[in-house]
């Protein structure tokens, strides 16, 4: 039982605020009311640094984020919807799928399996604390679910095909291919998950903005297209059509996971241009460049002779090009001034 005979005082909160360019700013959301504070403006709203309660959605700033939010939410399925039984015949059957294709297809499940996961650690353990805008916040829950399918995915044909799950979802710790790119990608988050770690100057900033950078301009928007042509290449061959069915939902989340993260990172740009310096533009282009070369490994290891319609020099080539849309999405321009004004892309000369 509890006394209720004596009055208590409220009790206190402590909470120590962040500091932004001398204003305090709680960028978690969890920190002690300001009572009587006033109501939120737009003006205050940011991507970073925010001084406005991340806790109000409205007024929205930025609709484009609530309407890839909305897009997520109308793009809703689930793995278990689509039908494995022929998977399951051509996969059991001893001439439905050659040894090259065989060994792709685990290869690519293998990437996929941990690297869904890696993707969402990232967003909720290292974006969401950063990214101190409620409406982006809103698409980052609503991402951070479509990954959760997307795991649920490769359980789902780990366990229909009867695969050994622990080669599968182990993979990316014993195939060099897939550690070399997992490992490259963690880099730009281990201080990033880091408590202590906090925007609000132009280093830390930077290397917010890099990790934006390495998970959703690299690792969704480069490095998940060798695995979706090589899976969709199967489907139009009439083999795997269950696993090419949900590789399409998969494709159609990311296409929004990769233009959102486009779109942030140019919104801080935009709201924090000091940070955009020549220097950390070469830094990103040198990151686009090896994410390629990376890639254009992984499509060796996966297809070392290749098969009918699809090769590793072919896929090399898709990279070339992905990696040069991705530049110029980002404004990064090709080195030379003469040819800045025809050509947009990366400094890389591809040969």
């Amino acid at each position: 039982m509890l006394d209720w005979s004596e009055p208590k005082a409220n009790p206190a909160i402590v909470v120590d605020p962040v500091v932004v360019g001398g204003v305090s700013a709680d960028a978690t959301g969890l920190g002690a009311i300001e009572r009587g504070g006033a109501r939120v403006s737009v003006d205050d709203k940011r991507m970073i640094n925010a001084r406005a309660d991340v806790n109000q959605l409205l007024p929205l700033k930025y609709r484009w984020a609530w309407e890839k939010y909305l897009s997520g939410c109308n793009n809703h399925w689930m793995p278990t919807e689509v039908s494995m039984q022929a998977d399951i015949a051509l996969w059991k059957s001893r001439d439905g799928l050659t040894e090259d294709e065989r060994r792709m297809l685990k290869r690519n499940l293998g990437f996929f399996a941990a690297s869904e996961s890696l993707v969402a650690n990232n967003i909720v353990l290292a974006i969401y604390r950063h990214l101190t805008n409620p409406e982006c916040r809103q698409y980052l829950l609503r991402q951070a679910f479509e990954e959760a399918i997307h795991t649920h995915t490769f359980q789902y044909i780990v366990e229909s095909l009867a695969l050994d799950e622990g080669e599968l979802f182990n993979m990316y710790r014993e195939v060099p291919s897939i550690t070399d790119k997992a490992a490259w990608a963690l880099k730009h988050t281990q201080h990033l998950d880091d408590p202590d770690f906090r925007t609000g100057t132009p280093e830390t900033d930077r290397a917010f903005l890099r990790d934006l950078v390495a998970f959703y301009v690299i690792f969704e928007g480069m490095w998940f297209y060798t695995g979706f042509a090589q899976i969709l290449s199967l489907g139009r061959r009439n083999k795997m059509v269950g696993i090419a069915e949900q590789y399409q939902y998969i494709l159609r989340d990311e296409s929004i996971h990769l233009n959102f993260g486009i779109d942030v990172i140019n919104q801080i740009k935009i709201e924090n241009p000091h940070l955009w310096t020549r220097a950390f533009q070469d830094e990103v282009r040198g990151m686009i460049s090896d994410a390629a070369e990376l890639e254009a490994a992984y499509g060796r290891d996966t297809m070392p002779r290749g098969f009918l319609g699809l090769n590793a020099a072919l896929c090399e080539q898709y990279m070339h090009f992905i990696a040069n849309r991705r530049c110029a999405q980002l404004g990064l321009h090709l080195s030379s001034p003469r040819r800045r004004t025809r050509s947009r892309g990366c400094r890389k000369r591809w040969t």
